[in-house]
């Protein structure tokens, strides 16, 4: 696991993406002949953060690189040929309540350094990249093997498209439109009934953090983590969305571990069982009021920590079952 996909992409050499650029183009053959009339529907447009993006007919050969794309695809009924694996699944790539919708286990692609050549040995008819760090270098790393399609327009945060956003991009692409808008009013009012169920939610500040490689970091509005508990009807706390800068986590010095604090606190660590025991005994995080009031939750399920970060309906729905009875709790305490 990670704290989130990294906000830099790392360089790939102008020599593999010509070599990339040869073997996109040597595979096709274009003296066969038309495989007949587009889908019904196509093609589509597409607006992206980088323009639109025309999609000529229902794609079949789908590669899925941003964050939850494959398992946003997935929902939609369509399997891809190949995923990027952030959450460190292994397998197929996605999280457990989504890799029994493969038939077979799609190519792994790489997440920050895509793997360009095994991309375009797949033939994709579309990249999907809806949740990335809204990078044009990235874009256009891409852009020649197949039509990419980045971002939603308008999208600040890095990584910040939403789920909603998501499913309806993803699913305009696919044309599974009409699906797509079952699974986004299917769980927004899973949000409405949760927050009729837990009115005490409501004008409580939340603040969600995690512990990596001996560094705490806030996540900030934007960013699923957030997002899902202020659909449940809590409210940020806003002090660290400046130091952000854009992006959606900051990192937290020892000095800055009290910017935490909130009526309550969401916490969890990206490691193994040794980074659950420092958490519970850190004095610095133990010590904020939050914590020292009883109202700080540590997750230390790895399954429910990754749900909570998948941005995919499949996954927040998934997440819901777990978080929401744990801080009922911790609020009756």
């Amino acid at each position: 696991m990670n704290p989130g996909p990294p906000t830099r992409l790392g360089l790939i050499t102008a020599g593999t993406l010509a070599t990339v650029l040869l073997t996109a183009c040597g595979g096709s053959d274009t003296s066969a002949e038309p495989t007949g009339e587009t889908a019904e529907g196509y093609p589509v447009t597409v607006g992206t953060l980088f323009g639109d993006v025309e999609i000529e007919d229902r794609p079949e050969n789908v590669v899925a690189l941003g964050w939850s794309d494959a398992e946003t695809a997935l929902a939609l009924g369509v399997q891809p040929v190949g995923v990027a694996d952030w959450q460190g699944y292994g397998g197929t790539g996605v999280g457990p309540w989504a890799s029994d919708l493969f038939d077979s286990e799609p190519e792994q692609l790489g997440t920050m350094e895509p793997n360009l050549e095994a991309i375009a040995s797949l033939e994709p008819d579309v990249i999907l990249d809806t949740r990335s760090d809204n990078s044009q270098e990235r874009y256009e790393l891409l852009s020649p093997v197949a039509p990419v399609v980045g971002p939603p327009p308008g999208v600040e945060v890095t990584y910040g498209t939403s789920w909603q956003q998501q499913t309806r991009q993803v699913a305009e692409v696919l044309g599974e439109q009409e699906r797509g808008e079952e699974l986004v009013t299917e769980l927004e009012d899973r949000f409405a009934q949760l927050r009729a169920d837990n009115p005490d939610f409501a004008d409580l500040t939340i603040a969600v953090g995690a512990y990596f490689d001996g560094q705490y970091g806030a996540y900030v509005p934007g960013d699923t983590r957030v997002d899902v508990l202020a659909e449940l009807g809590f409210e940020y706390e806003p002090e660290l969305v400046e130091m952000a800068d854009g992006a959606f986590y900051s990192d937290l010095s020892s000095e800055l571990v009290e910017e935490l604090d909130a009526d309550l606190t969401v916490v969890f660590p990206i490691g193994g069982p040794e980074a659950v025991e420092f958490l519970n005994e850190d004095p610095v995080l133990q010590g904020i009021p939050s914590a020292q009031d009883g109202r700080l939750i540590v997750l230390d399920d790895p399954e429910l920590v990754n749900a909570f970060s998948s941005g995919s309906t499949l996954g927040v729905n998934h997440a819901l079952d777990g978080i929401v009875p744990l801080i009922q709790e911790t609020l009756e305490d």
